[in-house]
């Protein structure tokens, strides 16, 4: 839970904070874009370069 306050909504709370910052929330956006939509790798693959990322740096997954 964020420790300022966001405006309600139904959104997802990190785009309500996201919305709350000009310019920001375009940024974010357009990387999400880029990383996702435009890729050229598969879904699968991206998921297991994630998990494999994670275990790297000794993050549960």
């Amino acid at each position: 839970m964020a420790r300022i306050n966001i405006p309600k909504g139904e959104e997802l709370e990190r785009i309500r904070l996201w919305k709350m910052t000009a310019g920001l929330s375009d940024a974010v956006d357009s990387f999400r874009i880029a990383s996702h939509d435009k890729s050229m790798l598969s879904r699968r693959v991206r998921e297991v370069a994630r998990m494999r990322i994670a275990v790297i740096n000794q993050c549960p997954i």
